[in-house]
């Protein structure tokens, strides 16, 4: 059974950088798309960034040139270095598979990011 298991998160001023990382276990990680996605309240649950396989990444337009994805097969771990950090980027952060329709409700707890001053 999959696992997902983010952390990271905190309270950060505006302009503030944070670092999430995601321990991923039980499947076989390196074959797999990974992303990182986030929930604000009220909001459906969006994708931040996916990276695959090859370490190709893509990013959602309002991160582009501050979040970078990264991924470790070795360690079965996936990052998220978030700079520059924005009050719009609070949310609750997941990383999972990449497309969303991968996951099959297999969410991990997920970390909070906040950004306020």
């Amino acid at each position: 059974q999959v696992q997902f298991v983010e952390s990271g998160g905190g309270l950060v001023q505006p302009g503030g950088s944070l670092r999430l990382s995601c321990a991923v276990s039980g499947t076989t990680f390196s074959i797999f798309a990974m992303a990182w996605y986030r929930q604000a309240p009220g909001n459906q649950r969006e994708l931040v960034a996916s990276i695959t396989m090859t370490d190709r990444q893509n990013y959602e337009d309002s991160v582009k040139g501050r979040f970078t994805i990264s991924r470790d097969n070795a360690k079965n771990m996936v990052y998220l270095q978030m700079n520059n950090l924005e009050p719009d980027d609070t949310a609750v952060y997941y990383c999972g598979y990449f497309p969303i329709v991968k996951m099959y409700g297999r969410w991990g707890q997920g970390t909070q990011v906040s950004v306020s001053s």
